[in-house]
């Protein structure tokens, strides 16, 4: 039996309310398809710090947030690139901007 799923639109609504509540920032950079769209995650914490979060599957469904560009870098540069490269192959993808201490912890606290 296939299980019912979030649409992605409401994942990222869920988010962005999350880390509203938190005392985070967050916004939409680019919007994806409403139901399937996969969502890239870009973390920072007062504006440094970059890092991108990407769902990735997993055996039992559950949600698996990977760090997929872990690199510290004042370069931002690099990173522009690497997520212009990611929307030319997937252009229905949503990238999210947190702006909040620990969002790692706070991405998972969503998938459970």
């Amino acid at each position: 039996m296939i299980e019912p799923r979030l649409s992605a639109e409401i994942k990222v609504q869920t988010l962005l309310r999350l880390v509203s509540q938190k005392g985070g920032f967050g916004s939409v950079l680019k919007k994806g398809d409403r139901i399937s769209g996969a969502i890239l995650i870009q973390c920072m914490e007062k504006g440094a710090n970059p890092r991108l979060l990407e769902n990735m599957p997993s055996l039992d469904g559950a949600p698996n947030w990977q760090r997929i560009w872990p690199q510290d870098t004042e370069n931002n540069k690099e990173l522009s690139e690497y997520i212009d490269q990611r929307f030319r192959f997937d252009p229905d993808m949503w990238l999210i901007e947190l702006d909040i201490p620990d969002a790692e912890r706070l991405i998972a606290l969503m998938g459970q």
